[in-house]
């Protein structure tokens, strides 16, 4: 059998932000679904400062791919090592490191290491891992890039907030509803068009056609990670909106045999250069935030109402 030689990838950018900003950004890890297109969810399992154990899961060559990884940082030295615990197929091992260099005091050079190796070496594989690799790296690094150069204006472009409902009912049937999005077109009226598949377990992705307040449509895609022993759905659209470079949610549900409450959260980032197009040439950020505060809450708003009726009407018969 062949060795298994250890492969290393090297990709590097500037920033237009002060190392300390970038640093941190790389830092908190469960943000990098908004920060980092390929990722779709990260689980922080423990954490001590120091060091800390994650559960990632991202895109890569079109599929998705889950594994758990173990992080030292150093913020003195802006530097983060990385390795997986359990490398998802076909790696058989990966470790890697984010290099923060102050470049000046506005401005500072992203340098991003991996190695990696495949079991025997397959020449297919390591053309696969290399491929994902350097697809994801080089989208990491360019969204990192965009949105350092907006590193004073991340407080107005990023948001987040919730909407809860209490329903009569257990939560198991609250959370069945929102799991069972391939129903959805014949529940939810806002919802033209769904198509789910889930080739790994509890991982669905989906394609849906959404109806506005003003009849108009628009299409999204969305990974969804299903976690029903905690009563908890999270997801991220692949694809967006055009107000919007990046929308993430949880759907969470608690409670017990008399009740429970279902809330919706959303944590978006807004695409500035698309708001005067979209609403208007007088329209500025803080319109597009109520907008898109208004849009997203009441669609979600309305799903949980569907689903309070659902497990109500259900416990009733």
């Amino acid at each position: 059998m062949a060795a298994e030689r250890v492969h290393r990838t090297v990709h590097e950018t500037e920033v237009a932000a002060p190392a300390g900003v970038v640093y941190g950004m790389l830092a908190d890890a469960v943000q990098w679904p908004l920060y980092f297109p390929p990722n779709v969810h990260v689980e922080r399992l423990s954490f001590d400062g120091e060091q800390e154990r994650l559960r990632m899961w991202a895109t890569a060559n079109g599929r998705i791919k889950s594994w758990t990884s173990r992080r030292v940082l150093d913020a003195s030295a802006r530097r983060i090592e990385f390795r997986q615990e359990i490398p998802a197929a076909p790696l058989s091992s990966m470790t890697g490191t984010w290099i923060v260099e102050p470049l000046a005091a506005d401005r500072s050079k992203l340098v991003l290491l991996h190695d990696f190796s495949v079991a025997d070496d397959r020449a297919e594989d390591v053309a696969w891992v290399e491929r994902a690799t350097d697809t994801n790296s080089r989208s990491e690094l360019g969204n990192l890039a965009a949105l350092g150069e907006q590193w004073g204006r991340l407080d107005d472009l990023v948001m987040s907030f919730e909407d809860t409902v209490h329903v009569d009912a257990p939560p198991e049937l609250v959370y069945e509803f929102l799991e069972r999005a391939d129903q959805w077109p014949e529940l939810l009226p806002h919802v033209a068009r769904l198509d789910l598949t889930e080739e790994l377990p509890g991982v669905q992705v989906m394609a849906m056609d959404t109806l506005t307040a003003d009849g108009s449509a628009h299409t999204t895609e969305s990974v969804r990670v299903c976690f029903p022993a905690a009563g908890r759905i999270v997801y991220k659209q692949t694809r967006t909106p055009a107000l919007m470079s990046a929308h993430t949610g949880v759907w969470t549900v608690k409670g017990g045999a008399y009740g429970s409450t279902v809330t919706s959260k959303h944590s978006v980032v807004l695409r500035e250069e698309a708001v005067a197009r979209v609403l208007g040439p007088d329209a500025d950020l803080a319109a597009a935030r109520r907008y898109v505060r208004e849009a997203l809450g009441r669609n979600s708003t309305a799903t949980m109402t569907y689903a309070k009726e659902h497990a109500e009407s259900a416990l009733a018969r």
